[in-house]
């Protein structure tokens, strides 16, 4: 991590000059806590808060006022690790290039957040590592307290963990002697202890940092153990009896060989197809045994060969030979007869094709009616704002947790939740999709959670289960959840907190293992000011939020999507379009998009039927809202390229205006421009 990779770039700044008055101006148009202030070197000189204009005459220059106390700030280059910002994460902190020229402001949030989730992750893992190991262990800190007690410790010890961490070590396990260790800091090695006539041995070891004991930690396993593992050798012997006496009535012949092509060993129905009494065939070597074999040539190329056939006996037989691996050397050899005529071969595949035939089908229909289509792999564009989105999908996606996608209409909402799906643990479980919006809410607990026989007039006989009980086992897929009636949102914040439902006309609780991925193009914090949506599940529903960018926000994302939805909409349009002129590709690009990708991929279908076959896309194949520059320039006359050009101008901002409802902050946003900006612009036009 760098600290490029967290810097705020174009981050407001003033200069030495600024009054304190124009500084206080800035800070509040942009709402910032502070700006830094740059000398005539483009270095940061001071950074001015808003703490500290507060006490001071808004007229004066910064530097005309010896008493200022100058916030404390540092300055890293861009190249610097981001792990030297957590010792300084209070001050203010400057990002610059190697000659010290500013360039931003370091997101603080956005560093401790990723840290946080890098050190959860580490943590999972090392606590992981600790419960798969098989001696018993327990660590306690400088107070004596218990901080790690792993799966083997309570098999051992018969201690729940839950009772163990965070008391005393002392009031549990008072024989272990590890308050002891956090005092001399020596080691103790292979002592013995009594824990619940358990022969315990143990291993003590303090746990230092920085030449400071900082706690001590005990290993330990039972003694006991190793009588059974005696008995389990046996046992083992045992096995390896019946195991030859399993090979030898098998139906299947088998042979082993060693590394230089000597029989080891042979059961008795290969025996027996060679005509030949094993003691007569243990220790020769296979080439005077079997005709045509080539398990010593298996020993040289240390390749598998698998369904050979081959003659013995004047027989056709169908043959598997193996090698033998140890530390990666050859030291043997495995032939084994798969089929003792090939004509069992020929009536077995022919049945596997059968059954290949109709598994292939049900899994079809089995994928159409409930998988996922899509993977992360189907979400084109390379834009750094997606690439943030699809990393924090792809977090998402190794968690069981709610996810709420959040973006406007036609963003790809639906695409990402399959993604999500689909790269998680759950993938072969099934993906039911429920659009709240289109089920009328007369139906839609019915459809939710499915109703018993006669539970309504109309019910079907036998009655109907509901999307929850099909997506049990894996992903439920609730689009449009900010349009779900009030009354329903009650319903379905109980299933999420009780992880069960009951049927319509029911009974009887059906317990759930469900995982919920919503998608909302609603102001879902506005909609619960207006008491429009309950605050309870909001929050059981964004456990992990994604936030889709709009297109044109990622204009860079456009070609490629064009370039992928040309090919798509070609297949399946039948008419074969893969190229688009320069010069509508401007008209595609200079749009604003506001129906997203939904309605790029509708401009593009609409151009390649119109487009003769093989030919590409003009700008008279676009729609006219599309086209509408094109006829406005036209008739612009014989004027200057500036004027026609500011009137062009004008003409956006007035539009935009208008699709905001005069919002000026987010018409600066769309235009993609600051809103210093825009307010230049508006003054210029004399826009009011």
């Amino acid at each position: 991590m760098k600290m490029k990779d967290y810097t705020i770039y174009d981050y407001p700044f003033c200069r030495m000059e600024n009054s304190l008055e124009e500084i206080m101006k800035l800070l509040q148009e942009k709402n910032l806590e502070f700006v830094p202030v740059l000398d005539e070197g483009n270095r940061v000189s001071h950074i001015v808060s808003r703490s500290v204009l507060y006490n001071f005459n808004f007229q004066q220059e910064i530097l005309s006022n010896p008493d200022i106390e100058w916030e404390p700030f540092v300055v890293f280059e861009e190249n610097d690790s981001a792990n030297k910002a957590f010792p300084v994460i209070d001050w203010y902190i400057i990002v610059s290039d190697r000659d010290g020229t500013f360039k931003g402001i370091l997101d603080k949030n956005r560093l401790i957040q990723e840290y946080y989730y890098q050190k959860e992750y580490v943590t999972d893992e090392l606590m992981a590592i600790l419960d798969s190991a098989y001696s018993g262990i327990i660590a306690i800190n400088k107070k004596e307290q218990i901080i790690v007690f792993n799966h083997s410790a309570e098999r051992i010890l018969e201690v729940a963990m839950e009772d163990c961490i965070g008391k005393n070590v002392g009031n549990i396990f008072p024989d272990f002697a590890l308050p002891r260790i956090l005092k001399t800091g020596e080691r103790r090695l292979g002592e013995t202890r009594r824990f619940r006539n358990k022969q315990l041995l143990l291993n003590l070891t303090p746990i230092i940092t920085e030449d400071e004991i900082v706690g001590a930690v005990a290993t330990f396993q039972d003694v006991t153990d190793f009588k059974k593992v005696s008995e389990e050798l046996e046992m083992q012997k045992h096995i390896a009896q019946v195991l030859k006496t399993v090979l030898d009535n098998a139906y299947d012949g088998l042979i082993v060989v060693d590394k230089n092509g000597y029989i080891t060993m042979i059961n008795e129905p290969y025996a027996q197809f060679l005509r030949k009494p094993i003691d007569e065939i243990v220790g020769k070597h296979v080439t005077e045994v079997i005709d045509n074999t080539r398990l010593h040539v298996i020993l040289q190329t240390g390749e598998e060969e698998i369904g050979e056939i081959q003659r013995v006996n004047d027989r056709d037989i169908v043959v598997r030979r193996i090698p033998i691996y140890n530390e990666g050397e050859v030291v043997g050899a495995i032939g084994k007869i798969m089929f003792m005529d090939v004509t069992e071969l020929h009536v077995l595949a022919s049945k596997i094709k059968h059954i290949e035939h109709e598994l292939k089908y049900y899994k079809n229909t089995l994928n159409e009616s409930y998988g996922t289509k899509y993977t992360f792999a189907d979400i084109i564009g390379v834009s750094e704002k997606l690439k943030e989105t699809k990393y924090w999908a792809q977090k998402a996606a190794r968690t069981n947790s709610n996810v709420l996608i959040r973006g406007e209409s036609g963003t790809g909402k639906e695409l990402f939740a399959h993604a999500i799906h689909a790269a998680s643990s759950r993938a072969a479980g099934p993906f039911i999709k429920v659009n709240c919006a289109a089920i009328p809410s007369e139906l839609l607990e019915s459809e939710l959670f499915g109703y018993e026989e006669g539970a309504f007039t109309g019910a079907k006989r036998g009655g109907k289960i509901g999307k929850f009980e099909l997506a049990n086992g894996g992903s439920i897929f609730l689009d449009e959840i900010g349009d779900m009636p009030l009354n329903m949102q009650a319903k379905l914040l109980r299933v999420l907190q009780e992880k069960e439902i009951e049927r319509v006309g029911g009974t009887k609780s059906i317990p759930l293992d469900v995982r919920i991925i919503a998608a909302t193009n609603r102001d879902l914090e506005k909609m619960i000011e207006q008491g429009k949506y309950r605050e309870d599940l909001y929050y059981r529903l964004n456990v992990v939020s994604i936030n889709i960018p709009p297109l044109r926000e990622r204009p860079e994302d456009l070609e490629p999507l064009i370039q992928h939805l040309l090919a798509k909409l070609s297949k399946e349009v039948g008419n074969y379009v893969t190229k688009i002129s320069p010069q509508a590709m401007k008209y595609l690009e200079s749009y604003s998009w506001p129906g997203n990708i939904r309605e790029l991929g509708n401009v593009l279908e609409r151009a390649i039927n119109l487009v003769d076959y093989g030919k590409e896309i003009q700008i008279n194949h676009l729609p006219r809202n599309i086209r509408k520059m094109e006829i406005s320039l036209k008739s612009r006359g014989n004027r200057e390229l500036k004027e026609i050009l500011e009137e062009v101008e004008k003409e956006v901002i007035l539009e935009y205006l208008k699709k905001t409802g005069g919002n000026r902050t987010e018409t600066a946003k769309a235009l993609n421009i600051s809103r210093s900006s825009l307010y230049e612009k508006l003054w210029k036009y004399g826009i009011e």
